[in-house]
């Protein structure tokens, strides 16, 4: 790949709100610079948003987006015409076509102009195409012979060929098996321009310049990869945490000392009075030291009462710069499975793709299940839940099954939280129902949410909450690429109520730092016809 010029990209004063009113920004001034920039944030930040604004996908209501050369955008979860050729989805058949006809003798100018001095371009298509495992598809094939994994790689081998100045990637990870995740963190390190990638893959983070950290519409900028980050913001935290803890104590020490105040200033009223009262003095010095006592007091009073406002000031500046991640902190007692005890057994299974499976899930083990897009993962894992009739052979659980497909479609996107909850807890009481979703962070109004209304992070939260607080409680619990568009605040979230469960747990996925979070106790491999437990060091 041919060396690119930096690239400036300068977000100045940009504001946008959607044609519902809803603001998104208002002011945002970011400039990421050269190298590679990881954009993170919570979901609903604007993350997406945000990168539409800058390849011009949509239009700012304020301010101005401004880049010295070309930008290219690969949307989140973006769909192709399945009907086109490769080298169209590449941008690169009329070029293409237009050679083949000057090698077969046809010289008409018009052939030449759309060559122009692009002559290898089919060697630099199939170079790329090669550098991103795509090298045994042919530029004739049709999109719809090729994967949703594979599909994604072409748009991004589209946008390498173009070499814009500015490259943009929303979640490019989404639906890649681990030796495409691979080849796509080759070609994000081997990037010459200016690149900005939204992700929650921690492996694709670490190999960025810098973290910008997109949050209440203002992009704040860190050096260095995801760890770097992570431990530049934990020692914010605790800076931040501890100016809370002094801010607190004074604000309580000022309550006091304008409490005490009050008291002196009560009694000397008192005396004043008293005296007052007995005439032991002029009753014109009398008055004139009553009034001078009343203003001595009222300067008083009003001196401790803005040393209090100040102090509280300081507590809210303080607290404001504490992060509300809430982590969810849930006990699942009745998710419990003794030690060995036998959970699933697959007796000669075949599944309707082909694969072949003899395996027992016992006790509470933690298994993630890897493959290649397309090995058969999600027809195992349903196959496993009852969904789907096994081609031969017997799938037998001896304990309550739960399953989350990655559509997360468990919900009825018509009814509430609560509703949705309730419908797999049918004797538990409204009370108890809420009671248990405040622990999945759905408190209050919240609770009352349609589904429908929820992003990608809450859904799953949501999901997540009715299956495990369902009855009988699951003891095994199947989740399929559940980290999908998720945040990274929604990965950790997950990862916390899931370390509350205490059954058996299978999880299939290509993120590989998630899996590993989990305490994986036994790896499977899906592929070449057959299930098969892998060591871990050889995933």
């Amino acid at each position: 790949m041919s060396s690119t010029p930096t690239t400036h990209l300068v977000c100045s004063r940009l504001g946008f709100a959607w044609p519902d009113g809803t603001r998104v920004f208002e002011g945002l001034q970011w400039a990421p610079g050269p190298g590679r920039t990881g954009l993170v944030g919570l979901n609903g930040a604007g993350k997406s948003t945000l990168l539409r604004l800058i390849a011009g996908d949509l239009a700012p209501t304020s301010g101005a987006v401004k880049a010295s050369g070309d930008i290219g955008l690969l949307p989140q979860d973006a769909t192709v015409d399945t009907s086109l050729r490769v080298d169209e989805v590449l941008g690169i058949a009329g070029a293409r076509a237009a050679l083949h006809a000057i090698e077969a003798g046809d010289c008409a100018e018009e052939h030449f102009a759309a060559v122009g001095d692009d002559w290898d371009v089919e060697e630099r298509a199939r170079a790329t195409l090669d550098a991103l495992g795509l090298d045994r598809i042919g530029l004739n094939r049709t999109v719809g012979e090729v994967s949703g994994g594979e599909s994604v790689l072409l748009r991004l081998a589209a946008l390498l060929l173009r070499r814009p100045g500015v490259l943009l990637l929303d979640e490019p990870t989404n639906n890649l098996d681990l030796r495409a995740r691979r080849r796509l963190y080759a070609a994000v390190e081997s990037w010459p321009g200016t690149l900005v990638v939204v992700s929650h893959d921690r492996e694709l983070l670490e190999r960025v310049d810098r973290i910008a950290d997109l949050r209440d519409g203002t992009v704040t900028t860190y050096g260095g990869n995801l760890s770097a980050y992570e431990e530049a913001l934990a020692t914010e935290q605790e800076a931040a945490e501890r100016m809370v803890r002094s801010a607190g104590a004074d604000v309580k020490r000022q309550k006091r000392e304008l409490a005490q105040a009050q008291v002196v200033l009560a009694h000397r009223v008192r005396y004043g009075q008293k005296m007052y009262d007995t005439k032991r003095e002029p009753r014109a010095v009398m008055k004139l030291r009553k009034r001078q006592a009343q203003v001595s007091a009222g300067k008083h009073r009003l001196l401790h009462a803005e040393r209090l406002a100040d102090a509280k000031e300081r507590l809210a500046e303080a607290e404001l710069a504490v992060r509300d991640d809430d982590e969810i902190r849930v006990d699942l007692p009745h998710t419990a499975v003794p030690q060995g005890r036998t959970v699933l057994t697959l007796d000669a299974v075949v599944l309707r793709c082909g694969a072949r499976a003899n395996l027992d899930v016992r006790g509470p083990e933690r298994i993630a299940l890897v493959g290649a897009n397309g090995a058969g993962k999600s027809t195992l894992l349903r196959t496993l839940a009852g969904e789907i009739p096994p081609a031969s052979g017997r799938v037998l659980a001896h304990v309550p099954v739960r399953y989350l497909p990655q559509r997360l479609d468990v919900l009825d996107d018509e009814l509430s939280v609560a509703a949705n909850a309730a419908a797999y807890a049918p004797s538990a009481t409204g009370n108890a129902v809420r009671a248990r979703l405040a622990r999945f962070l759905f408190r209050g109004a919240a609770a009352d949410r349609p589904a429908g209304s929820l992003s990608g992070g809450e859904r799953l939260r949501a999901a997540l909450a009715a299956l495990l607080l369902a009855e009988p409680a699951p003891q095994l619990l199947m989740l399929d690429e559940p980290t999908n568009s998720l945040d990274m605040a929604s990965v950790r979230q997950l990862t916390t109520a899931l370390a509350s469960y205490q059954g058996a747990l299978i999880v299939a996925g290509h993120d590989l730092p998630f899996l590993r979070s989990l305490g994986v106790t036994r790896w499977l491999r899906i592929g070449e016809g057959q299930v098969v437990d892998v060591p871990a060091d050889g995933v």
